[in-house]
């Protein structure tokens, strides 16, 4: 669960221990475990948690001290450990400054320098002068015949701190391995080929992807950056890298590890077997059968997914900004995922009640001076100056159903027919769609597995998709739906083509 932000079992008379595993949750800003009957020590791996904003355990049966590095966290502003069995010594300092006795009360074990907490007394023995006058006696004997023993029990201590230092470091190591393997640059090299032309399946303006095999037969996709003297290529390679690793959605692609040296970047992903959209939609071989609709609102069902995860619930929001059919690889069920994070924004938001049309409530990375997308793709508002927003992301979606729903790349009517693709389509709207109509069902009907009931709700679908894409598409970024709502009737869409009898479009 390292994408939860808040975890809530209060109340459910849950026992044992509190599982240090929580401290994996590294997204998490709220947590509440009160009312419960959990005992033995708070983890301190909790403490950890960089985003941890509330945290209460009162009311339970929890002992030991309260781990330093709960106080030492710069992001708590809540906590309350009151009605536990706490002991030790508690500071007012660091994120226990603005805290008082109220968040200790029923501890009776607890002393420090709290607003009301009773304070610490150290008690003195009587017997100082006996302690003092022996250890003057102990002292030149210890130096005479106990100090050699000393040294060499540190030098043998400091060994045995060192040993098992080097065993938790190698398991530290072996536990990265099996999450994020190490691929060096050589079982690259041996897996593409040499990065051979003949495995190269795509390039763009950061870098090549290839394709190639691993010694225990992993299929890869590896994305080797180029490299710039103005540094643009690592800023790229590390925000993609950060977008991989702290994202985690089904219709978004996972990240298998990194290569990274002085002279070399690369990105190593899953090989998606059946390729991207475009493969699909403009087939390279001559004439063949494409897609059919029903897996063409089912891909456009699992972008929009997708896309509504990065923007509405991801641990930092994303404005992906190169969302095009090219983008968006197909895994063995044809299920729809996402790729291609190299101009991403990441997005933080400014206002806990921030509005999604609001991009004041956005702040950007050092990618801004980039032009934000594709051409065909691009929101107007980019060509202004304005800064990439969700509403962009909303603009590239919409053109990319207009484009399946026309049987045209947004490049061709650019230079040949119209400004835009949407202009394009809005000149045939609502009147004269019949061609467009007809030329959609020409092209997906003969690629169906299965035979719908009628023409109907082909026709049906097909027009609902135009729409979506003319509503997505419009100049004013503000009078756009957002990704929540695409994403909602792009899936109605998808239940009307499985039970066309049970779910009406209005």
């Amino acid at each position: 669960m390292n994408m939860v932000l808040a975890i809530d079992l209060s109340s459910n008379n849950l026992s044992s221990t509190i599982p240090s595993q929580l401290g994996s949750c590294i997204a998490l800003e709220n947590l509440n475990l009160s009312r419960n009957i959990f005992e033995g020590p708070l983890p301190a791996s909790i403490g950890n948690l960089r985003y941890l904003k509330e945290l209460d355990v009162s009311f339970n049966q929890l002992t030991g001290e309260i781990p330093d590095s709960l106080q030492a966290s710069s992001t708590l502003k809540q906590l309350n450990f009151s009605y536990n069995c706490f002991s030790g010594d508690i500071t007012n300092n660091d994120a226990f400054s603005s805290l008082t006795v109220k968040s200790f009360l029923g501890n009776n074990r607890l002393c420090g320098s709290i607003e009301g907490m009773r304070k610490c007394h150290r008690k003195l023995t009587h017997n100082l002068l006996v302690a003092i006058l022996l250890s003057l006696l102990i002292i030149p004997i210890f130096c005479v015949a106990g100090y050699p023993l000393l040294l060499r029990s540190k030098f043998r201590r400091k060994s045995t701190v060192f040993n098992m230092k080097g065993i938790e470091d190698e398991k530290e190591a072996i536990r990265k391995e099996i999450k994020y393997p190490r691929i060096s640059h050589r079982q690259l090299l041996e897996a593409t080929g040499g990065f051979s032309p003949s495995t190269l399946i795509g390039s763009g303006r950061f870098g090549h992807v290839y394709k190639g095999v691993l010694q225990d037969n992993t299929r890869i996709a590896v994305k080797v950056l180029h490299f710039k003297a103005d540094g643009e290529i690592s800023g790229s390679f590390k925000r993609e890298c950060q977008i991989l690793k702290r994202t985690r959605h089904r219709n978004l692609i996972r990240i298998i590890t990194i290569c990274s040296t002085p002279d070399f970047k690369a990105i190593v992903l899953p090989l998606m077997p059946n390729g991207s959209l475009e493969d699909h939609l403009y087939p390279s071989h001559g004439p063949q059968c494409g897609l059919d609709l029903v897996q063409l609102v089912s891909i456009c069902s699992d972008v929009a997914e997708g896309m509504a995860y990065l923007h509405h619930y991801s641990p930092i929001k994303v404005v992906h900004c190169d969302l095009k059919p090219s983008n968006i690889l197909l895994d063995d069920d044809m299920t729809a995922l996402v790729t291609d994070f190299g101009i991403s924004r990441l997005v933080k938001v400014a206002d806990e009640n921030f509005s999604v049309n609001d991009s004041a409530a956005y702040s950007f990375g050092s990618t801004d001076g980039l032009v934000c997308g594709s051409v065909g793709y691009i929101a107007p508002e980019y060509g202004m100056g304005k800064q990439a927003s969700p509403q962009g992301d909303v603009y590239s979606l919409g053109v990319l159903l207009l484009e399946i729903a026309a049987g045209r790349r947004p490049t061709d009517i650019l230079f040949k027919e119209g400004p835009t693709l949407h202009e394009w389509v809005k000149r045939h709207y609502p009147n004269r769609l019949e061609p467009i109509v007809e030329g959609a069902i020409e092209r997906c009907a003969p690629c169906a597995t299965g035979q719908l009931d009628s023409t109907k709700i082909w026709r049906d679908v097909i027009l609902e998709l135009i729409e979506l894409g003319l509503i997505c598409t419009q100049y004013n970024p503000l009078t756009r739906p957002t990704m929540l709502d695409v994403a909602y009737e792009i899936n109605r869409l998808k239940q009307y083509l499985s039970s066309p009898s049970n779910l009406l479009i209005e």
